[in-house]
């Protein structure tokens, strides 16, 4: 497998690499950062709902979405990315996600601890110190014949951006959530003292990967990949892309007399479910769900939601719904089960 360092790119493109990869049916480990910071919003996610767009807008700061699962997150130069690509017919490959979420923890886990944290693997997707607090949050998903999983070793973290790009309602919440995140996320430089160089950090998670994965061969970056990143920088960046969850419900919600429309969030093992739906007598009329969960097939949430119109708004009947949509799809949801959801549907 072949292991491209690349330093610091532009903002996007820092996301965008490992997209051209997976697509073009490559496999590869990529240590990047990104040379300006950008804001990266997850696949299931409705980006009108999670980031504060004007206050991006205004700082000159990108908004993306990526083809990763996941909450929104805050990117800078003060974090490696590790991403990998491998292709299913990987005869290393791990058949169920939860497994491939241990091989890819396990390296950063790894790099931590030889840098001095005493970091641990708590699944479905995060690393954390023994106390509790978050070092790296793991996103995966599955692009053309690749599964691609992305992680990083947070040197610094800029809080108050983090806390500035989210979409709030009311600069009190704003002022919770900025607490919230110096109180459970964590960088080696708050847990050390030290902000260890790039080279070594990346000498580390290379080290580390290579032990599970097989050997690594440093490679420059092929002009092909990079057209191809280029050339998928105008999709990702593009309003349709960015908007595509708000798109496919939201303003074409159509209500029949009577009917009502609720919103509402649960909280999986897996992550933060948010469910809005159109009810009428009772019956689940149009539904849109997000969140920052991991769901492969990816592409089969759309199927998810058109399996629940027309079933009875009751706790009982969606989740025996959404029980023979996972078998009909082979879906893997690690953190989220049917009966999570339909606790999203029905309240819970």
């Amino acid at each position: 497998m072949r292991l491209y360092r690349l330093g610091k790119l532009p903002g996007q493109q820092s996301m965008l690499i490992f997209h051209a990869l997976a697509r073009m049916g490559r496999e590869g480990l990529i240590l990047v950062s990104p040379a300006e910071p950008i804001v990266s919003i997850g696949y299931f996610q409705d980006a009108r709902k999670v980031a504060d767009l004007e206050y991006c807008r205004a700082r000159g700061i990108s908004v993306m979405r990526r083809e990763i699962g996941g909450g929104t997150t805050f990117l800078d130069e003060n974090q490696i990315f590790f991403q990998l690509v491998m292709r299913r017919d990987n005869p290393a490959f791990p058949r169920k996600i939860a497994a491939l979420y241990e091989l890819v923890a396990g390296p950063c886990v790894d790099t931590y601890r030889d840098l001095g944290v005493d970091a641990v693997f708590r699944p479905v997707n995060d690393v954390i110190t023994r106390d509790g607090r978050k070092v790296s949050g793991l996103g995966g998903a599955d692009i053309g014949e690749c599964m691609v999983f992305v992680g990083n070793i947070i040197l610094d973290f800029d809080y108050r951006s983090m806390a500035s790009i989210l979409k709030v309602p009311s600069e009190k919440f704003r002022d919770k959530v900025y607490k919230s995140l110096e109180e459970n996320l964590t960088t080696l430089l708050r847990e050390t003292g030290k902000r260890p160089p790039r080279r070594e950090v990346e000498d580390l998670l290379a080290k580390r990967f290579a032990a599970r994965v097989g050997p690594l061969e440093e490679a420059p970056l092929e002009a092909e990949v990079l057209k191809a990143a280029c050339e998928l920088e105008k999709e990702f960046m593009s309003d349709e892309f960015l908007f595509k969850k708000g798109k496919v419900h939201g303003d074409h919600i159509k209500i029949a007399e009577g009917a009502s429309v609720l919103e509402q969030n649960y909280k999986a093992l897996g992550g933060l479910i948010t469910v809005t739906c159109a009810v009428s007598n009772g019956t689940i009329r149009d539904i849109s769900v997000s969140g920052d969960f991991t769901f492969y097939p990816r592409e089969r949430l759309g199927n998810l939601e058109e399996a629940l119109v027309g079933v009875k708004r009751e706790a009982a009947e969606v989740e025996q719904a959404l029980r023979r949509f996972y078998e009909d799809f082979g879906i893997d949801s690690p953190g989220v089960t049917p009966a999570d959801f339909a606790k999203a549907v029905c309240g819970g």
